[in-house]
């Protein structure tokens, strides 16, 4: 059975870690495929929105420490092979076009929190818990973007105590720090993804590809000016499509529109 299940829902792909005896831990399979997933999603405009979660009682355990990685290369070749694998996930979340929001139940643990944190959205049920695992393992803290993404997301005062100390912090916690959006009964976690992505798909395909492109590219701008380029120019381009004059006449007709621009 594959490690990573993907159920269609017409324009939304349901992407499920599929790991729930290893708490969806990840291993050279699972990470093999959510990296051919997340790096072939640049070319299939068919999908617009994925929602992210995980099988069992948890989202994701993390590296699963138990796998045999044994091979003929040197520990340090053999690590920096892991690294890599591992660290492009989160690299080809964060360039695919698509908004990615996942759904957050029991626990998240390094790598594991490190995909919340590419994610675009996150919702969490009351167990959620999460914690930056790497420094209780006896390795550095920092880790799989965590030392980038922590504290734009949550400041730097509890990324640093994340990061530092490996502790968990809880659903309520993470709400407060905004590390979620919203904390949500477990049976309805799937549903307010959902009803988020039907609200994403109300917008116009390119609008909504070129908005997660400014988002991504502008909270690393060095400056006002910088920004607003960035938005200009998505501006322009947007402002000469037919999606555009078509969302222009259903908002004046009082209904909605029909995209018609992939």
């Amino acid at each position: 059975m594959s490690e990573l299940l993907i159920e269609r829902r017409g324009a939304v792909e349901i992407a499920t870690l599929n790991r729930p005896e290893r708490l969806n831990a990840l291993n050279e399979g699972l990470v093999d495929e959510l990296n051919a997933y997340f790096g072939g999603l640049a070319e299939r405009p068919d999908v617009r929105v994925v929602i992210l979660r995980g099988a069992g009682r948890g989202f994701c355990a993390g590296l699963d420490i138990q796998e045999d990685r044994s091979s003929d290369e040197t520990p340090v070749l053999r690590t920096l092979r892991t690294q890599t694998s591992i660290g492009n996930i989160y690299r080809k979340m964060r360039a695919c076009p698509q908004p990615i929001v996942s759904l957050g139940h029991g626990a998240a643990c390094g790598g594991g929190l490190s995909l919340l944190l590419a994610s675009d959205v996150r919702y969490a049920a009351p167990s959620f818990r999460c914690n930056a695992a790497y420094i209780r393992i006896g390795l550095g803290g920092c880790d799989m973007a965590s030392s980038y993404f922590l504290p734009r997301l949550v400041g730097a005062s509890l990324a640093s105590e994340m990061i530092l100390t490996g502790r968990f912090i809880d659903a309520e916690r993470a709400l407060r720090a905004g590390l979620v959006s919203e904390i949500v009964d477990k049976e309805a976690l799937l549903d307010r993804g959902l009803a988020l992505a039907d609200e994403m798909l109300a917008t116009s395909p390119y609008g909504l590809r070129l908005s997660k492109q400014a988002l991504n590219l502008n909270i690393d701008a060095p400056g006002l000016e910088a920004a607003m380029a960035i938005e200009d120019r998505q501006q322009v381009i947007l402002s000469a499509t037919e999606d555009h004059r078509e969302a222009l006449a259903a908002f004046l007709e009082k209904r909605a529109p029909d995209y018609s621009e992939r």
